[in-house]
């Protein structure tokens, strides 16, 4: 595990450092991730893997010092020419505002860097307003907007469609 960055949270006036490094996501931590996502969006992860395996992408892990994902997040890079496409960034809740977010795109920046490619771009649902201050405070500007739509699984195993508006979003590295 690299040593990426040091994140302290304040409970009670009581602050712990925890060292986190970035790495791929393995198949073996899914169980460990179902914080990001119900067992219908684990099983899209697992195939996305399949697709890390051939190349397609990267899916990367943020994780502690005993290797436990607290973010987790993919680069597709067939989506757009000359980018990597980042999407499915997710940080485990009670870890969010902590810095766990930018490390995690900073990783996928260098990785994308790492293939010869100029620029990142990714997709925020326009009603996640906080994702979208993250990723303007690291760079990235508002170019378009497209809607978009994807499975979701409810509490009780039914499935649904959930259609949403995005904006679509691009930095140059």
């Amino acid at each position: 595990m690299l040593p990426c960055v040091t994140t302290a949270y304040d409970f009670a006036k009581t602050t712990v450092t925890l060292p986190v490094g970035v790495r791929d996501l393995l198949p073996g931590d899914l169980p460990a991730c179902t914080w990001s996502g119900s067992a219908t969006h684990l099983r899209h992860v697992e195939r996305e893997l399949a697709r890390a395996a051939a190349g397609e992408v990267d899916y990367l892990a943020v994780c502690t010092p005993v290797d436990l994902p607290v973010a987790i997040g993919g680069i597709d890079y067939q989506v757009s020419e000359g980018a990597g496409t980042l999407w499915q960034l997710a940080v485990l809740p009670a870890l969010q505002s902590c810095g766990l977010g930018t490390l995690l795109v900073r990783a996928a920046e260098q990785r994308i860097r790492d293939r010869g490619l100029r620029s990142a771009e990714l997709a925020v649902e326009e009603d996640n307003p906080r994702a979208r201050a993250l990723y303007e405070r690291l760079g990235y500007v508002a170019y378009g907007r497209e809607p978009d739509a994807w499975d979701e699984e409810g509490p009780d195993g039914s499935v649904r469609r959930h259609e949403t508006m995005c904006v679509l979003m691009r930095k140059d590295l």
